[in-house]
């Protein structure tokens, strides 16, 4: 009778307990940006340090982002002006460009290309840290890790990435404008008059709101996943730093779409 009811409720309990280790590790994720966070207020600050993450996680990822949204934006010039030419609508191709890359791409593919170049590298770094006790020598030395690791890459990315998304925006829209006016002989003057007559402060605030939240997303996920390397159940040594660097930018890329569906939801 016991092994025919356990039988039955194995599922159950395998989804309990998976459940349960799902909420312990958001615990665990929430208390370490709690943690770092609470460090940018304590004296002396590690500027020089945040200054390198400035540049590693900011300037070096100018030249991906310019490209990612120059295509992004031509493809959306194209798309957008067949699509509203169908509708004799084409005029406000300006406005849809503007809107889309605004509210929604700019700040989404900003944050996943800058997950996809200094996140996985932070989680990789960070790991191979951990495995060569790199980390446990900090603390012998009575220098905090997360405040010596963690803290300067989370300052540096909620100062680069809503500078990053900005620049996303404004070459996106220069990308549906090559579409749409040089290669489609679209009025170029009509073009821009829609773009700065459907874009309001709203809309940019809300762009950044987004930028920093995903900020605070890609270097704590990245970050987390990286410092717990030798926690990991499927791996250790270099394959669990593998397994660490690709668990942070599936997390993260998952993460950051799940939060702009609900921050979508509140800002509009």
């Amino acid at each position: 009778m016991n092994s025919v009811s356990s039988f039955i409720f194995a599922p159950f309990t395998s989804l309990g307990r998976a459940f349960l280790g799902l909420i312990s590790e958001m615990g665990r994720l929430f208390l370490f940006f709690t943690y770092s966070f609470a460090f940018i207020f304590t004296w002396p600050f590690p500027w020089r340090k945040t200054l390198s993450q400035v540049d590693f996680i900011g300037a070096r990822s100018f030249f991906v982002i310019f490209l990612t949204a120059l295509s992004t934006g031509m493809v959306l010039g194209l798309q957008g002006y067949y699509a509203l030419a169908g509708f004799g609508s084409e005029g406000l191709l300006g406005a849809t460009v503007a809107n889309t890359l605004i509210r929604e791409m700019g700040p989404v593919l900003t944050a996943i290309m800058v997950t996809a170049r200094a996140g996985s590298a932070m989680a990789a770094e960070i790991g191979v840290m951990r495995i060569s006790e790199q980390i446990d020598a900090l603390e012998t030395m009575e220098i905090n890790p997360v405040r010596f690791l963690v803290t300067p890459r989370l300052v540096a990315a909620l100062f680069s990435m809503p500078l990053l998304t900005a620049i996303f925006d404004v070459v996106g829209i220069v990308g549906g404008y090559l579409s749409g006016s040089m290669l489609l002989k679209m009025n170029p003057y009509l073009y821009f008059y829609r773009v700065e007559n459907s874009i309001n402060m709203d809309d940019v605030t809300g762009g950044f709101i987004k930028s920093v939240v995903f900020a605070v997303v890609v270097i704590v996920v990245c970050c987390y996943s990286g410092y717990n390397t030798h926690r990991r159940k499927d791996a250790f040594g270099a394959r669990g730093v593998s397994n660490s660097t690709t668990s942070a930018v599936v997390t993260s890329c998952v993460l950051i779409l799940v939060s702009d569906y609900v921050l979508t939801s509140f800002i509009r």
